[in-house]
Formats: structure tokens, sequence, C-alpha cells
């Protein structure tokens, strides 16, 4: 894989935060509109007590309506596992389901044991999955818009290419961070520094968590405990964006 990516402490430390305090420390930037850079809840995990997934997008189109023109169904699997080399570390696999409505479904047990055994740390379609306790049982992080109990057709079209997926356009080597709450990005030119962002984030809004805790509250001081956070997250966004 590339060395351009994140070393493995940097991504092991971006899986320490859930995907709303990855969205927090990206926002901070202003690098993009605050209502873009994550997929609508139409994208659910399927299994919502795994830890945070995060890895580089290898993105591919997939059909299962009509069987393919020629080949095998799964011949590009192949080319999946090749295409591992060309992103700058360990992959999420990223499907788009061309197929309106979706007609079956997008993986199973199989291709996710292979997905895992090359070292993909997750999987994310816009179409549906099937083998579902099977691919629980294996530790695999999967998001999917459903499920479905049969495969269809199912043939992989494109490798690493532009796909649309939860209302986003995902690009080959996009760094995704997941978890129940959702899928998001982050912006590789800021991904180092995220997750001691993160860190911050969570000790300023830690003095209203702390504060709440105490045995008596009152309006004006939890009023003072906001504003020291919000004073403290507003200075740090100022200074990320060299303000």
């Amino acid at each position: 894989m590339s060395a351009s990516g994140l070393t493995k402490k940097q991504l092991d430390e971006l899986r320490q935060f859930d995907s709303p305090t990855i969205c927090n420390a990206v926002e901070l930037w202003n690098r993009r509109p605050r209502n873009t850079g994550y997929m609508t809840s139409a994208i659910k995990a399927c299994f919502p007590t795994f830890p945070p997934m995060v890895g580089y997008a290898l993105t591919s189109t997939f059909r299962s309506m009509a069987p393919p023109r020629g080949g095998d169904a799964y011949g590009s699997i192949g080319t999946q596992l090749d295409a591992f080399a060309d992103i700058p570390g360990p992959p999420v696999i990223v499907f788009q389901d061309l197929d309106e409505p979706c007609a079956a479904a997008t993986f199973g047990e199989i291709m996710c044991s292979t997905y895992k055994r090359f070292g993909a740390q997750g999987l994310v379609t816009s179409g549906t999955g099937r083998d579902l306790a099977q691919v629980e049982a294996i530790g695999f992080p999967v998001f999917t818009n459903g499920a479905a109990a049969a495969h269809g057709y199912c043939h992989i079209l494109d490798v690493n290419t532009p796909v649309t997926v939860g209302g986003m356009v995902i690009y080959p080597g996009d760094l995704i961070h997941g978890d129940l709450n959702g899928i998001t990005t982050i912006p590789t030119e800021i991904a180092s520094e995220v997750a001691e962002v993160c860190r911050e984030i969570a000790r300023a809004e830690g003095i209203i968590l702390d504060y709440l805790k105490k045995e008596n509250v009152t309006i004006a001081e939890y009023n003072v405990a906001r504003k020291e956070c919000g004073d403290i997250i507003n200075n740090l966004g100022k200074r990320l964006r060299g303000e």
C-alpha cells in the first residue's frame, strides 16, 4: 500500500472516537459546508455495537438484476483485491448498487471473509447484504440500506471509480470513518491532526458533563460551564484556521 496514508497508530487513534466527534472536529477547519461530508440515514450499521471503522475507500459499482454480459459473476473480486495496493492504507470496500430498486444482496459471508482476510476494515453499500449472522461472527463491520436473502445475478462492474452512496460522492482513497451513528469522511490534508482535535473537544465538553454530575446544579452555573466550553472550542477553531 502507498506510504502516503496515515500510520497504523494514527488510524488506531481515530478509532477511539465516534463519528459525531470526528464530524465536530472536521467542522472546525471550515473546509466544507457542515451539511456535507457524511452519508444520509439510509446507510445504517448492521452491527451497531462494533467499534468505529476507519480505512480508505476502495470503490466499486454493482448490479444484480440481470446476468453480466460475460465472465464470472464474482470474477471482479480479484480485480478489487489487486486494487488494494493502489490506495493509501487499509481498505474499506464501498459499493454503489446501480439497480433501482435494489434487486439482491451486494455481499455475503464469502465476500466479507475474503475482504477481511486481505486486510479490509469493513464494507459500505448503497444496496443490501445477507449472511448477516455469519458476517457479524467474523467481526467485519458492514453498513447497508437493508437486507436481502438472495444474491440474484450479482456482479461488479467498475473498480476504483467515484461512486455515490448515501447521498455522498466517495472517491477512491477517501478516508472513511463509520460507526452506529453513520459514515463520514475525513479530509486527508487534515487527517493527521483530527484525533488530537477530538481529544481537545472531548475535554471541553467534559466541562459541561462534569458540571451536570454535581449534586446541586443551577441554570446560571450551567450557562457558565457552557460558555467556557464554547469559548475553548471557538478558540480551537480559530487556531486551526490560522485566524
